[in-house]
């Protein structure tokens, strides 16, 4: 009677050894490693990812860092400016959100300014009060003339400042992409701008779940473009791929199927679009996606 009651034991004992060491083993396996070139929080490298409120390292932008991030489970990642968390993982995201932003159309004063406006109701949100037109005038300008020679394109480019008029079609004129935005926003709420560029499409939706709105570039059918669509400028920058059709909204909510963005050309807000065109042609522009930190 004993042999057997220390048999059991013994394999109750062996049972519960293999149990702790294969639950250990995965939780080393969540456990990020920290290397040797772990790099200082600065603000050259402002956001910092963190395992269970340990420091791990710190990224010149979200994108960089939450790609590293998503690898590990219990991450989150902190902002250099105020310190301030800005995203966690895992984090389980509302099923809907629509979030009310001031509704401004660039009508009939700005024809290309759909990506200023945009701004002002992100702004006007954060409780800033600024308008379009002001926005218009203080947006990055490139001065590149515009010239067609031997069969080419020669442009400004829209990550450097605004290209062509913004102000009316009669001119020749494009638009202007995430860097100049972000660099007019932090104008007016220093510190607290974050450039979401090149992130996947959850990581915005988790800004709106968090109660910000999300700036971004599209085009004006939200869905994906055939090539015909694009063409090929040459800057003094290097050349760059654009469509006419490209165009910029205030994503302001999500459900299950659809998007709802304060659309520039539009006079009622939380316009619906199917989310899974939306998201298309978010990617097919580069992914250009701007918000803010609530204070």
């Amino acid at each position: 009677m004993k042999r057997v009651f220390i048999k059991t034991i013994l394999a109750f004992l062996v049972i519960f050894l293999f149990v702790f060491t294969l639950y250990d083993v995965k939780e080393e396996e969540n456990k990020v490693s920290v290397n040797t070139t772990q790099h200082f929080w600065s603000k050259e490298r402002p956001f910092a990812v963190c395992q269970q409120k340990k420091y791990i390292d710190s990224f010149t932008t979200f994108a960089k860092a939450v790609h590293f991030a998503r690898k590990y489970k219990n991450t989150s990642i902190y902002y250099y400016n105020n310190k301030t968390l800005i995203w966690t993982n895992p984090v389980k995201l509302r099923q809907s959100v629509i979030l009310k932003a001031p509704m401004i159309s660039q009508m009939p004063e700005l024809a290309r300014g759909c990506e200023v406006t945009s701004l002002a109701m992100l702004l006007r949100h954060a409780g800033e009060k600024v308008n379009k037109m002001t926005l218009a005038k203080e947006i990055k300008k490139d001065p590149t003339p515009y010239e067609e020679k031997n069969g080419k394109i020669y442009f400004g480019h829209p990550n450097v400042g605004f290209v062509g008029d913004i102000y009316s079609f009669k001119n020749k004129g494009y638009g202007v992409y995430h860097k100049p935005i972000k660099a007019l926003a932090e104008k007016y709420l220093p510190g607290r701008i974050i450039d979401l560029t090149g992130c996947n499409w959850n990581d915005v939706l988790h800004f709106i779940h968090s109660g910000t709105p999300v700036w971004v570039i599209t085009n004006g059918s939200f869905r994906e473009l055939d090539e015909k669509y694009f063409q090929v400028w040459h800057t003094p920058y290097g050349p760059i791929r654009i469509t006419m059709k490209e165009h910029s909204v205030l994503l302001t909510g999500y459900d299950k199927n659809y998007v709802y963005i304060n659309n520039p050309l539009k006079t009622k807000a939380n316009q619906k679009v199917p989310m899974k065109d939306f998201v298309k042609s978010w990617v097919q522009m580069g992914r250009q996606a701007i918000t803010y930190i609530k204070k």
